[in-house]
């Protein structure tokens, strides 16, 4: 039986990568990816952690707070009282990103609908940064509101310079949430190795997500995507926890980004429901490229979509609530594998709008 779905916003299937480039270079990442997502395709604000600390994802986000400094230790990092090399070697980075985006984007002759920025989301980000003490910033309420405030506003400013650096282009969050399974399972080591941290509930975990969406939107943010792990589901479920996918679709998200394999039929069904409710589904598909061989045919590609897409029932015109992505991150690939990925994810993104134009 063919399932009811709200009519998508876009008429064409798109695609995006996660995030993050390999190299060193953001001007030349920026034309790159700029020239390979051209509408109807997401572009995004390239992250370059080849280039060391500070590039990496966490001090990435951590150069964003507002009001809090961190500084890297041997076991990652550490939140201080003042900024110190470390902190302000991230917030240039950051910035040198901004401004190559800005550079690119003034020369081009068609500026890009669209641009994505992704960044920690407040619960993973607590997972990964260490108090004083030497124990994970989790471990304490306290420190997980300060951290959401603080996160919350310099999230904010990111969008206005984001947006300064992209004028006229929709902004798209990406809020990465890798650790939230274990978060929510109460998983996470302590410091000492030896214990683990008590789970952080679910209303609290719904609530700091809904926070920093309301804020993001109310910044100019066209949609908050939140982006799931693959473990997510089983492991949440293992401790009686909601699944992280269903509670960010009710803390407000405008959408999930989720890698396609081992999704089950409960998934799909919850998919199904985000599909109808008129919201989008970032789904990966391949695999990043790290030497010569070639990524996937389009056609299997196509149909690793196609089958649980109609055996759930949805129809092939709701196919543009779709946006296919990598499996994972392509800084991890080659540079002529990462291009090779982001090549074969819009022509199967244009395979499947001539399914969804057909039905």
């Amino acid at each position: 039986m063919q399932r009811d779905s709200k009519q998508p916003v876009s008429s064409d299937v798109s695609a995006t990568a996660l995030g993050s480039w390999p190299g060193t270079d953001p001007v030349e990442a920026t034309r790159i990816i700029r020239g390979e997502l051209g509408d109807p395709h997401l572009p995004f604000l390239v992250e370059l952690p080849d280039r060391g600390p500070g590039a990496d994802p966490l001090g990435r986000t951590a150069a964003l707070l507002v009001d809090l400094a961190v500084d890297l230790q041997p076991h990652g990092w550490r939140l201080v009282p003042r900024p110190g090399k470390d902190h302000r070697r991230a917030v240039s980075l950051l910035g040198q990103d901004l401004n190559a985006l800005a550079d690119v984007v003034g020369v081009e002759e068609t500026t890009g609908k669209q641009l994505k920025i992704s960044l920690r989301g407040p619960l993973s980000l607590a997972a990964g940064l260490y108090l004083h003490n030497g124990e994970r910033a989790l471990s304490d309420a306290g420190a997980r509101r300060e951290l959401l405030q603080s996160l919350t506003a310099g999230a904010v400013d990111f969008v206005a310079r984001a947006r300064s650096a992209a004028p006229g282009a929709s902004l798209i969050v990406q809020l990465d949430e890798p650790e939230i399974a274990d978060v929510l399972g109460g998983t996470i080591p302590t410091a000492s190795g030896y214990r683990t941290l008590r789970s952080v509930p679910a209303t609290e975990v719904s609530q700091a997500w809904n926070h920093i969406i309301e804020a993001l939107s109310a910044a100019g943010a066209a949609q908050t995507i939140l982006r799931l792990p693959a473990a997510a589901r089983s492991e949440a479920l293992r401790n009686g926890a909601q699944t992280p996918f269903a509670l960010a679709l009710g803390a407000g998200a405008q959408g999930a980004a989720l890698p396609a394999a081992g999704l089950t039929g409960d998934d799909w069904e919850r998919i199904a429901e985000v599909v109808e409710g008129g919201k989008t589904l970032w789904l990966g598909i391949l695999p990043a490229s790290t030497g010569a061989a070639e990524p996937r045919q389009v056609k299997a590609l196509v149909e690793d979509v196609l089958r649980p897409w109609t055996k759930i029932g949805l129809p092939a015109k709701a196919l543009p609530a779709l946006r296919v992505t990598p499996v994972g991150e392509l800084a991890e690939a080659s540079p002529s594998g990462a291009r090779k990925v982001l090549s074969r994810l819009t022509q199967t993104a244009e395979a499947l709008s001539s399914v969804a134009a057909e039905s």
